[in-house]
């Protein structure tokens, strides 16, 4: 029979055994526990003090009637101390002697009872297992204070063997179930004491961890304390400011404003759980900053306030046509969609976008609209605009991070039904952050602009009410998606007499108010405005020539001030006093004098900033038959230059040029402004003018221009940017335009008062062309020698 630490001996198998719901015996530890299930009670009554019995884990603590796989196979072998009956049960107290291994479970009825066999314990290296426990003893006497057991007393009093020790400290410790099952198992005593170190290292680190945080709670409550005191402090005085009625704190005031604000059903629920968050962190921290700063955001903005919107139509072409002059075309189709938005109820309809050049009023017609209907109008500059974030917001785990523009013009604007005008659409950039003009496509498309998230709020916005007008320069800058969403209006510039009449109903007025002169004081004739507009600006808008009136302004102001009795003398401006107010003439026509020669024809162009007039230049000298094309000109000019010259000399004997001489003779084509890059089809039929012109010595007739594109076959195809390139014409004063006849139905477009001015001749062949433009009768040869050169400038000789 084995013999136990005690002496006493190992009982036989099967001996009595008590599983332990939680919980493990340690050899050498006492443990009492209390004892209630009827087995356990049965066995209680079986045995006496004095007596051995087997005590295992269980390892579920919830099972009632364990069998063999839910108990541990190690367990203890203990005596039995003491037996005493108390109210609802029993209180056993027992002593830990040896481990055994638990090998079958042969009895439950009446009690448990098993078979198993002692286990011994391995040694191992004697010296490193007393280094070991003398290590573990300082240890424990070091941590016993820190975490309230009985440690520094085991190790100051137990003279126990270096495994057993390491059991006594186990047992102190107050390890889970799981944890002293581990020690309990290992039967190798110096890893037994080695995880017993461990154990004892964790406990120490989480009672620091536990007294930091009892620090941390007991400042916490103190500094809670004192605000509580100072807040009921704070709201005392606030009553007695407000002649004894209730302040408002800062959460109750953003609380009052969030139940105000009306908020959907999801912005509501985020609404309050930030509200929640916001309470639970003091004002000291940096995070109660950001959420009431979001949650002011969410409050400021309009989520259910909508402006009265006047609908009458006779007032919006009233207050259009007061405040702006001429543009008809435009006028009835901004009608005609806020008929659609009265008829509808809805701002769903097609978006707008005033396409012009600079100083055609497009930024003034959103203002006026919103002033018509009762809106309140917001613009937003989106020129150098190249972050995406500056439309949709930065996220807020950035910092100082804020909504975009859109959610910032909402918040401007106090209504959710506003006019937003976006100025510059065309200048958008794009960059590493991201493309903005892609942005742009879910807050221009009414069918996915209802749910327009910021990445600031994270929260879906209606925007299906707000009335978006865009306003570019150069529709080609714009993607094909955003083109595509967007019903353009073209402003293409205003008329001489549509300028003039601007200038003496709003430029002049407007400029005299900001420089404090009396009305009577000053007086510009219609003279000086016409002379104004057609020497010193050369313009499609009106911006130069308000600037050119401001100038005029100010050299009278002078006059004003400077006057010796004080009175302001009364000032008429004619034309002939331009010089002296606003200097040399700035431009003149010099379109006759540059087509006094043969090889130079005038051309129209468009250009974002508006028409314009080109001249081509072409000459020719002794050479080797070879083609110069100059100007700084695309790949598109230089090939309708090139399909021109072979135009010219397939039909060469219809237009009189000698073909002979082209082997001979080098041809140069220049196109002046140089710095100026130039591109595109339409200026084919004004080359092939000015090639014929300088091959036949027929001159281009002074007061005709031209455009067009030009084929091999000489058909004249139609181009764009009629209106503009016809307004230009009249701006340099020519008196005949040719045009492809497929534009004809873009003269609907030009005003009545410049069709009336000009001859237009619509065209669908070159020989159509050459009648219009050549003069009939070719120039007299300077000589009987060949031909030297035709250019601006110089004297043109014919064979």
């Amino acid at each position: 029979m084995s013999q136990l630490r005690s002496g006493a001996s190992a009982p036989r198998s099967p001996f009595p055994l008590l599983p332990l719901r939680t919980g493990v015996l340690f050899p050498g530890t006492v443990l009492t526990l209390p004892v209630g299930r009827p087995r356990s009670v049965a066995l209680l009554n079986a045995v006496h003090a004095g007596d051995v019995i087997g005590v295992i884990a269980q390892r579920d603590p919830k099972r009632e009637d364990p069998r063999r796989e839910d108990l541990h196979d190690i367990g203890t072998f203990a005596r039995v101390v003491d037996i005493s009956r108390v109210s609802n049960g029993y209180r056993l107290v027992i002593e830990g002697l040896d481990r055994f291994a638990l090998s079958a479970l042969v009895e439950t009825e009446p009690t448990w009872r098993a078979e198993g066999t002692l286990a011994p314990e391995f040694l191992g290296d004697a010296e490193e297992a007393r280094l070991l426990a003398a290590s573990l003893r300082e240890r424990a006497r070091e941590v016993g204070p820190k975490t309230g057991t009985n440690l520094a007393e085991i190790a100051a009093t137990s003279r126990a063997e270096p495994g057993v020790f390491a059991d006594q400290v186990a047992g102190a410790l107050g390890l889970p179930t799981e944890k002293e099952m581990e020690v309990l198992s290992e039967l190798r005593v110096v890893p037994r004491l080695q995880r017993v170190a461990g154990l004892l290292a964790e406990a120490s680190a989480l009672a620091d961890l536990k007294k930091k945080i009892d620090g941390d709670v007991r400042r916490e409550l103190g500094k809670g304390q004192r605000e509580v005191i100072l807040r009921e402090q704070l709201r005392a005085i606030q009553k007695e400011l407000a002649g004894g009625e209730e302040g408002e704190d800062e959460l109750s005031a953003l609380r009052r404003r969030l139940d105000e604000a009306g908020l959907p059903e999801e912005a509501r629920a985020v609404a309050d759980r930030e509200l929640r968050r916001l309470e639970s962190v003091g004002p000291q921290s940096a995070e109660h900053n950001v959420i009431r700063t979001y949650l002011e955001w969410i409050a400021d903005l309009p989520w259910s306030a909508r402006a009265e919107v006047k609908d009458d139509l006779d007032a919006v072409k009233a207050k259009l046509d007061e405040e702006h002059r001429g543009l008809d075309d435009v006028k009835r189709r901004i009608l005609e969609h806020m008929a659609v938005l009265k008829l509808t109820g809805k701002a769903r309809a097609t978006i707008l976008c005033f396409a012009g050049p600079p100083g055609v009023g497009k930024t003034s017609l959103g203002q006026s609209i919103a002033d018509a209907t009762g809106r309140p109008f917001v613009r937003i500059s989106l020129g150098g605009v190249h972050d995406e974030a500056e439309l949709r917001g930065h996220r807020r785990t950035y910092v100082g991070a804020l909504p975009g523009r859109i959610v910032h013009a909402l918040k401007k604007a106090k209504v959710k039904n506003p006019i937003v005008l976006l100025d510059e659409v065309d200048k958008l950039g794009a960059g590493w952050r991201g493309s903005p003009e892609a942005a742009l496509l879910e807050v221009l498309d009414p069918e996915q602009n209802r749910t327009f998230v910021d990445h600031y709020l994270e929260l879906p916005f209606d925007l299906s009410e707000v009335v978006f007008l865009c306003t570019v320069n150069d529709l080609g800058a714009l993607s094909a998606p955003l083109r595509d969403r967007l019903e353009v209006i073209e402003l293409s510039g205003y008329t001489p007499d549509e300028k003039i009449a601007i200038a003496r109903s709003h430029l002049v007025p407007k400029q005299l108010k900001e420089h404090a002169i009396d009305p009577g004081s000053l007086s510009i004739t219609d003279e000086a405005l016409a002379a104004i507009v057609r020497d010193y600006t050369r313009e499609a808008g009106v911006r130069q020539l308000g600037r050119e009136i401001k100038k005029l302004c100010r050299a009278v102001a002078l006059e004003i001030a400077r006057a010796a009795d004080g009175k302001a003398p009364r000032v008429v401006v004619e034309a002939s006093d331009l010089g002296t107010y606003l200097g040399k003439v700035r431009f003149f026509s010099d379109v006759a004098e540059r087509t006094s020669v043969a090889g130079v024809a005038t051309g129209l162009a468009w250009t974002p900033v508006g028409g314009d007039i080109l001249f081509i230049e072409t000459s020719r000298m002794p050479g080797k038959g070879r083609v110069e094309i100059t100007g700084q000109l695309g790949d598109v000019m230089k090939e309708s230059a090139k399909a021109a010259l072979t135009y010219v000399r397939s039909h060469a004997i219809e237009l009189g040029v000698d073909t002979a001489k082209l082997e001979a003779e080098d041809l140069h084509i220049h196109v002046p402004a140089g710095g100026v890059p130039k591109d595109g089809p339409s200026a084919g039929v004004t080359m092939f003018t000015a090639l014929t012109s300088l091959l036949s010595a027929r001159r281009v007739r002074s007061d005709t221009a031209m455009t067009g594109e030009c084929t091999l076959r000489g058909r004249v195809l139609p181009v764009g940017g009629i209106k503009s390139k016809v307004l230009a014409a009249h701006r340099a004063g020519i008196k005949r335009v040719v045009l492809p006849q497929k534009n004809a139905r873009d003269a609907e477009e030009i005003p009545k008062e410049v069709r009336a001015e000009l001859e237009l001749i619509f065209v669908e062949d070159m020989s159509q062309v050459i009648a219009a433009a050549l003069e009939e009768a070719p120039i007299e040869a300077a000589g009987t020698g060949g031909v030297t050169g035709a250019a601006a400038g110089e004297p043109a000789a014919a064979a």
